[in-house]
């Protein structure tokens, strides 16, 4: 799940400490869909007597820095790919603690009903942060739209592509724009969060990534060091139940899925 501006609520200066007695905490969440869910987990925290207070971001590149600089105590919005890019690119400390969930990232267009559908030559988005990007290739290769080098990981970019029969022309894109783009591109590969947000929905899907071994689930993640703290294990448990699942279920709409 992965837009420029940053738009934080209540962020202030860090947290003096992580003592492992801590009852209140921030969590840096991705505004939209996901802000209906974890108020449900803000008060199933309450009830085991942890505070949550939740900091909201529409950049995927903050919440990690603000977890980093410790002005957040955890962050729930990431996959793994993701957070191995930005270890290695930003030198984070950081490790997940619990898994939250999946959304298949799919491929969408408003002038096709299927794959086979895309004429010779057609414009296809993509998003350009690197997991992303690399796991939307995947997708068109799945689909038979291109085939990548032998070897490729997730971490694939446009010059991994060794075969394109159909001549497609790859537009990279922002994540957060690649949905709202789709009117003037042939199809996009676009995450499900964001194309919620863009008004896209199953009838505009012609093709998704595959549910089973999925790489991509999120996560809740702490600074390491203090994932076998007690707060961090009260946090895990507040989202892991049948009552959050059920309004992730509400909110989603199967466009996600609970991966825990």
């Amino acid at each position: 799940r992965l837009a420029a501006a940053l738009a934080v609520v209540g962020l202030t200066a860090p947290t003096p400490s992580f003592a492992a007695d801590k009852k209140a905490i921030k969590v840096g969440i991705i505004s939209g869909e996901d802000e209906d869910v974890w108020r449900v987990v803000v008060a199933q925290a309450a009830e085991k007597g942890l505070t949550i207070e939740t900091i909201v971001f529409n950049d995927y590149t903050q919440p990690n820095e603000a977890l980093e600089r410790g002005e957040i105590d955890a962050n729930a919005f990431q996959h793994k790919p993701y957070l191995d890019n930005q270890i290695k690119t930003q030198g984070y400390h950081i490790v997940p603690v619990g898994s939250t969930g999946v959304w298949p990232i799919g491929l969408y267009s408003k002038k096709y009903t299927k794959v086979a559908d895309l004429p010779e030559g057609a414009v296809i988005g993509l998003p350009n942060d690197p997991s992303n990007e690399g796991r939307a290739l995947h997708v068109l290769q799945n689909e038979g739209l291109i085939k990548l080098k032998d070897g490729t990981g997730i971490l694939a970019t446009t010059a991994d592509i060794a075969e394109n029969p159909k001549k497609v022309v790859v537009k990279e894109l922002d994540a957060g724009i690649v949905g709202r783009s789709v009117e003037d591109l042939d199809a996009a590969v676009v995450n499900t969060d964001w194309a919620l947000k863009s008004g896209l929905g199953p009838d505009n899907r012609i093709a998704q990534e595959p549910v089973a071994d999925n790489p991509y689930r999120n996560f809740i993640a702490v600074k390491a060091g203090s994932e076998n703290e007690a707060w961090v294990k009260t946090l895990v448990a507040s989202y892991q139940n049948e009552t959050v699942k059920a309004e992730f279920d509400k909110v989603y709409k199967g466009t996600g899925i609970s991966a825990y």
